[in-house]
């Protein structure tokens, strides 16, 4: 039996990607045990530690802390075990795959590696040496590993053309597709958005298209949950809609039932190069819990939806207006993408995401 060992200090509560990753190494046979003290940060935080690693200093004793933590354990669970046929470092590990390596010395390691830290900081408007010190962060953390694991083809090709690396799209966890069951048709009404309001979000270009809605006499039920820089921006454009209701926090336990209850969830809309590579958790979430998504035509979105969902150009809220009145007044429209969203969402559910990483841990 292949036994892969999930390290370090992820938060698969706060950050599902991981949990994915392992529940579907598991149901491919592998034994995943794991060695994890969770840094208590949230997604906004270890972002904002990426684009400023000097403030790592803030938070230097809990993660020294966790750290011992993590090698105390790790090497008591090799006295027990031996040493394990890999390990898998979760989601954001820049710095946990450095330990990581130490610690596991001859053990393939395979790294999660969903956000490039230089990457983002563009994203998020930073220039100059900041982006060259970040992306020098990504290319230590990415050779630090025997396999790098990226969600898209175009984050792959971001990496260096010596670091081996495996293209897994993020998936959704059960409770998504649970959550599809829970609801019927018949109850789901609305639009809802959830998510960082960040440029990579196009928040404002959704809160554009809800005025030119309600312009038109459009006026659904909106729930836009979440925060971040563009909040008050969104609020602002959105400030004489009565329909839309904002929440800045759901607890993870409970968003894939809220968000089961409507009937479009919205994805990305960003023209930024981190919006043109990326396809987010909640396409695949939302996919799962039996929505019809409107996100932005990509290639890594059309890539991978395929006809799963409606597709609009990004930065355009006169599109995605158009995209939605289109569904929200055709019932069979409505009906027929929403077919082809359930069966598209199949294809990413843990196990089957998961298979060829599966397969790479056995044979390495």
């Amino acid at each position: 039996m292949t036994t892969v060992l999930a390290f370090g200090t992820y938060n698969a509560r706060k950050h599902p990607r991981v949990g994915i990753l392992i529940e579907g190494l598991r149901r491919n046979g592998c034994t995943v045990e794991e060695v994890n003290h969770p840094l208590e940060l949230s997604t906004a935080q270890r972002v904002e530690i990426l684009r400023k690693p000097w403030k790592l200093f803030g938070f230097g004793w809990q993660l020294i802390g966790l750290w011992r933590q993590l090698k105390r354990d790790a090497k008591r669970w090799m006295t027990v075990n031996g040493k394990p046929d890999a390990v898998l470092v979760g989601y954001m590990g820049h710095f946990d795959v450095l330990l990581a390596r130490h610690v596991f010395q001859g053990v393939p390691i395979v790294l999660d590696h969903l956000i490039f830290a230089g990457d983002t900081a563009k994203d998020r408007g930073a220039k100059g040496l900041k982006v060259r010190l970040l992306n020098q962060l990504d290319h230590v953390a990415t050779h630090a590993a025997g396999l790098v694991v990226v969600d898209t083809l175009e984050h792959q090709r971001m990496l260096e053309k010596d670091v081996q690396s495996m293209v897994v799209p993020v998936g959704a966890s059960d409770e998504w597709y649970a959550a599809a069951r829970h609801v019927e048709s018949t109850e789901r009404n609305g639009i809802v958005f959830f998510g960082l309001y960040t440029p990579l979000q196009g928040t404002p270009v959704i809160a554009e298209a809800l005025v030119e809605l309600a312009r038109r006499g459009i006026t659904p039920r909106v729930t836009m949950i979440g925060n971040g820089q563009d909040y008050a921006q969104v609020r602002d454009i959105t400030r004489n809609l009565g329909t839309v209701e904002f929440r800045e926090w759901v607890e993870p336990e409970c968003l894939p039932d809220m968000v089961a209850s409507h009937i479009v969830a919205l994805g990305i809309f960003s023209t930024t190069p981190k919006g043109l590579h990326v396809v987010p958790n909640k396409v695949y979430q939302s996919m799962a819990a039996g929505c019809v998504v409107v996100t932005g035509d990509t290639a890594p979105q059309r890539r991978m939806l395929g006809g799963g969902a409606e597709l609009v150009e990004p930065g355009n809220p006169m599109a995605l207006a158009d995209a939605v009145e289109a569904l929200l007044t055709d019932d069979g429209a409505m009906s027929a993408v929403r077919q082809e969203s359930i069966a598209v969402a199949q294809r990413f559910k843990a196990e089957t995401v998961s298979r060829n990483l599966a397969a790479w841990i056995r044979n390495s």
